[in-house]
């Protein structure tokens, strides 16, 4: 398999992930895989699995949509966007999170390291009622 191959096979999968296909994680990530993102830091297939099955309990229709990648040797970095509708708070409104993963391949082609980077409070707290309001005050305090 290419790094192409390879890269286009996790894209497909992260594009096309649902409840169901959470169980498939065996086929993509190394049994003591690594991910890390602003709220999760965990070790092994069933944790980063967890995570993921933990996204659909909380959001209601989450998806990836990959806008760009970068690939050298056994890393590569996607860049991406988070669709979802938050349960609580304004459902009928379609949020986004933009971000990106930095990916290590193991020798078999499955994911070994993820991490994810995207901003929590612009992307994520801002959007909230009151927490939001509060930090887009924050934000504006320290720009000015």
């Amino acid at each position: 398999m290419t790094e192409d191959e390879r890269v286009q096979r996790v894209v497909d999968f992260f594009e096309q992930l649902t409840p169901q296909s959470v169980t498939q994680f065996a086929h993509y990530y190394t049994d003591d895989a690594y991910f890390k993102d602003p709220f999760n830091e965990v070790r092994g297939l069933a944790a980063v699995s967890g995570i993921f099955s933990h996204m659909y309990v909380a959001l209601h229709e989450p998806r990836f949509v990959v806008t760009g990648r970068v690939v050298q040797g056994d890393e590569c970095f996607l860049v991406w966007d988070f669709l979802f509708r938050f349960k609580k708070f304004s459902p009928e409104v379609t949020q986004t999170v933009r971000g990106s993963s930095h990916l290590k391949f193991a020798a078999d082609g499955r994911i070994a390291y993820h991490r994810d980077y995207w901003d929590a409070a612009e992307e994520l707290y801002e959007k909230l009622p009151v927490v939001g309001g509060m930090m887009r005050w924050l934000k504006a305090r320290a720009n000015s």
